[in-house]
């Protein structure tokens, strides 16, 4: 079992936020187009195995999952999306991750570079805190549903490589390779997972006080914001008295 952290949580409720804002499809569709750049595939291109599987668990409907392999494929316009990464800091030091999928780099390194400067944080250069972090299957299940010897098992079990205990959930990680088969096998025994798709997990993480963690959540939320933004990660550990809602 690995330490106690915040961060399940905070992208937990940045996960419920984009659901309302009704971001979180259009999300799943990007990455599908983006993996599927690499092959139409699933079998043979574990990333897009991997995304169909997160587009999936947000319940993605199925033309658009097809609808997007054609366009990352070339087969259909509109796939002419890139990945990137921009790196930096935020209020207390604190590294910062965002994944973004866009089809005008320069308008989107701008507006990601002004919204660090706004909210107390500095961009850094391509590699200043990349890392700290791995790409990694992230899956998460409600703690009230089972206990630890439960999910330990069945995690461990379908192949996952970690079990965290994060307040009121269960965070089960895997290596990306093995994310889609460890979903799969879940689900194939009943495991109701609340979410599940990749993310940028922090190796260490560095403690913070409220004030600073409110500040560096509104940074968060701003970047977020951006239509071109994916995902956010830090690698802050919040404090336990921090607001989540």
């Amino acid at each position: 079992m690995s330490g106690h952290s915040k961060w399940a949580n905070i992208q937990h409720r940045k996960g419920r936020q984009d659901a309302k804002r009704g971001k979180v499809f259009t999300k799943a569709a990007k990455e599908i187009i983006i993996a599927a750049k690499t092959g139409g595939d699933p079998a043979g291109n574990p990333r897009l195995r991997a995304a169909i599987a997160a587009a999936k668990a947000v319940n993605l409907p199925k033309d658009k999952i097809e609808a997007a392999i054609r366009k990352g494929t070339g087969e259909d316009a509109g796939g002419d999306i890139v990945e990137t990464f921009y790196e930096g800091y935020g209020p207390g030091g604190i590294a910062i991750m965002v994944e973004v999928a866009t089809d005008n780099k320069n308008r989107t390194v701008a507006e990601v570079r002004h919204l660090f400067t706004k909210h107390g944080g500095s961009m850094g250069e391509n590699g200043s805190v990349g890392w700290m972090f791995e790409r990694k299957g992230v899956i998460e299940v409600a703690k009230a549903a089972y206990n630890e010897e439960a999910i330990m098992e069945a995690a461990l079990e379908a192949g996952a490589d970690d079990v965290i205990d994060d307040e009121d959930i269960w965070t089960i990680q895997t290596a990306m390779a093995d994310f889609a088969s460890v979903r799969d096998a879940l689900e194939s025994t009943g495991v109701a997972m609340q979410s599940a798709g990749l993310a940028m997990v922090p190796s260490n993480l560095t403690q913070i006080d409220t004030e600073t963690g409110m500040k560096l959540l509104r940074l968060m939320d701003a970047l977020d914001d951006n239509d071109d933004v994916q995902n956010v990660y830090v690698n802050a550990d919040f404090p336990d008295d921090m607001p989540t809602d």
